[in-house]
């Protein structure tokens, strides 16, 4: 990226979560030899959560569970292969080998086929329960029966109303004005409202900013928000600002999106690797933490971690193991506190997973990345010593108030012979129960079992299933989809003999103590606000010595290509801080300025 002048300057990275690890590497690329990274729990990787059943030898296949993201988009065009795709994503999968196929969206080509069960299967009032099946092999059928299609239509014709605009204009000297009257249109309003706004026939120039709404009727909206674009339920998004679901939409992250098979050859075998197969790995303060597997998403995390960077051949993990310093686990950061040198004190609790062996520490920094979950920050950390010039009442308000969505996901492995034999069972169904949505997915053929998605949910849907201890939730999953798939007069098979429920895993994210949330999205109204964040490392990140990055300061979460656009946001930010060289005549006139309100 650039090459650093002043090569010993101490910086901390609070959170090894994937935005944390980028902006490790690519500091550590950049020439910072001092950079410190600080981990509450015992793993790196955050919310790329893959689990791999216990008792796998780590040289040998296996079928991860992912618990956090799950589906990537690599913003590749039509024809083009994923990781030749304009994104940090697909720079990183190609860089580091990753093993992509698409992911098993509902509706698309890349299922079997797609099973809709709503309104107890009588949503057409048929004479006895159904389940639709929708099959889609070239990718152009629209779902069954005129109702689903009514709904199906009026998203459509609203996306390429505004994808045709978008399309033509993006990239343009007008682009940023186009866009600031999208916002202005809509930011006051949230999914809900948008999708009961009547539709527009057409785009009109006088006024740029509005391509109207979906104009369904409340039937339809309710239909809607169990079915979705084609990835699942919406319905968690109804109630947050339109803005989010539009750019999710519009700019690619539903589009062609990737399963991450992991670090592995064309027999589903992880490739030698940097500390493949060892028992555990030491921190810098000899305490143990997770090895990796290289398998699933958590893969690229663990590539950010222990691949070699091309300036000295060593990867982040042994250029600090090296040093004896520089990578920190079982450690809460309490405090950050801004001295009167104009260096930045982290106090933290060291063993923190332990009661009696916990004790405060300290080190003081030049410079700090905060990437941590914002409710975490809030809840967590006391910043002390920032004045309004540093760290404005404004910039914390729109953290402290940012909306973090509750999310939760039963896995389990499922046997080879439902993807192989069985013909009855879709595939992947989408539900308004209380599982909600279930997908069933391959890896490999050589691995023992495949994977079984029971329950995905998100919101009120999730906050609902809270009250269950983890096996009860399993069972009463399992038990929900037979009584589904028996009351379905055209399927009258259970799933249940498919599935290995003393194997199942389940993560729910509000209660995990490390992320306190899923995804950070942001209600009507205050897009500007979340933009705001974004703008905080050019702004006064230089004055500070605070940078802000990862999910919690940006309009796109519940994604990873944002996560990594703000570590690398951050890395240039503070690059040019420090007076850094870039590399291709890059000078920060060439970085685009967000923009807030009016």
């Amino acid at each position: 990226m650039q090459r650093l002048v002043l090569s010993r300057r101490v910086l901390s990275r609070i959170g090894a979560g994937v935005t944390g690890l980028t902006a490790a590497r690519e500091l550590l690329r950049c020439g910072f030899t001092h950079v410190t990274l600080l981990e509450q729990s015992h793993r790196i990787g955050g919310r790329h959560l893959s689990v791999v059943k216990s008792g796998q030898s780590p040289l040998m296949e296996s079928t991860p569970f992912e618990m956090g993201a799950m589906r990537m988009p690599l913003f590749n065009t039509t024809g083009e292969t994923p990781t030749e795709g304009q994104s940090l994503m697909a720079y990183y999968c190609k860089l580091f080998d990753l093993q992509l196929s698409d992911f098993p969206n509902p509706g698309t080509a890349q299922v079997r086929s797609t099973g809709i069960y709503l309104r107890e299967g009588l949503l057409d009032g048929q004479p006895e329960p159904q389940m639709l099946i929708w099959k889609n092999p070239q990718g152009h059928t629209p779902p069954p029966t005129e109702k689903l299609q009514q709904v199906y239509g009026k998203w459509r014709h609203f996306a390429e109303l505004m994808t045709r605009e978008v399309a033509r204009i993006y990239g343009s000297p007008q682009w940023e004005n186009q866009w600031a009257s999208i916002v202005a249109r809509y930011q006051a309003l949230s999914f809900r409202d948008l999708v009961t706004l009547p539709a527009l026939t057409h785009w009109a120039a006088e006024n740029p900013g509005d391509f109207g709404g979906l104009g369904m009727s409340q039937e339809e909206s309710a239909i809607f928000y169990s079915i979705g674009i084609g990835d699942g339920s919406w319905g968690a998004f109804y109630d947050v600002c339109c803005l989010y679901p539009l750019r999710t939409a519009i700019f690619g992250f539903s589009s062609q999106l990737q399963l991450v098979h992991g670090r592995v050859d064309t027999d589903g075998n992880p490739i030698p690797s940097p500390y493949l197969g060892v028992p555990s790995l030491k921190d810098c303060n000899d305490l143990d933490f997770e090895p990796p597997r290289y398998l699933g998403l958590a893969a690229l995390d663990e590539c950010l971690m222990f691949t070699q960077t091309s300036v000295n051949g060593l990867s982040f993990y042994d250029h600090c193991r090296n040093r004896g310093a520089g990578f920190l686990t079982d450690t809460s950061v309490t405090r950050l506190t801004k001295l009167d040198s104009g260096q930045l004190r982290v106090t933290y609790d060291w063993k923190v997973s332990s009661s009696e062996e916990k004790s405060e520490r300290h080190e003081d920094f030049d410079s700090v990345i905060m990437t941590l979950p914002s409710w975490i920050i809030e809840t967590h950390i006391q910043l002390e010593n920032f004045s309004q010039n540093m760290l404005p009442y404004s910039i914390i308000n729109a953290y402290k108030t940012a909306h973090w969505e509750t999310s939760c996901k039963v896995y389990a492995p499922l046997k080879k012979s439902f993807l192989s034999k069985n013909k009855k069972i879709p595939q992947v169904i989408v539900t308004d129960s209380f599982v909600h949505d279930v997908y069933a997915y391959r890896y490999h053929d050589a691995y023992p079992y495949d994977c079984i998605l029971l329950s995905y949910t998100w919101e009120d849907d999730a906050t609902k299933l809270a009250s269950f201890d983890d096996k009860t939730l399993v069972a009463k999953c399992i038990t929900e989809l037979d009584r589904i798939l028996l009351r379905a007069s055209n399927i009258k098979s259970p799933i249940s003999p498919y599935i290995d429920a003393q194997n199942a895993v389940v993560q729910r994210w509000i209660t995990d103590k490390n992320a306190l949330g899923c995804a950070k999205l942001y209600r009507a109204g205050t897009y500007y606000e979340a933009v705001s964040l974004m703008k905080y490392n050019r702004d006064y990140a230089h004055v500070s010595g605070l940078y802000l990055a990862g999910e919690s300061f940006s309009v796109d979460a519940g994604w990873t290509e944002p996560c990594l656009r703000g570590a690398i946001d951050a890395v240039i930010n503070l690059c040019n801080t420090t007076q850094a060289e870039f590399n291709g005549g890059f000078c920060m006139d060439d970085y685009p300025e967000y923009q807030t309100r009016p």
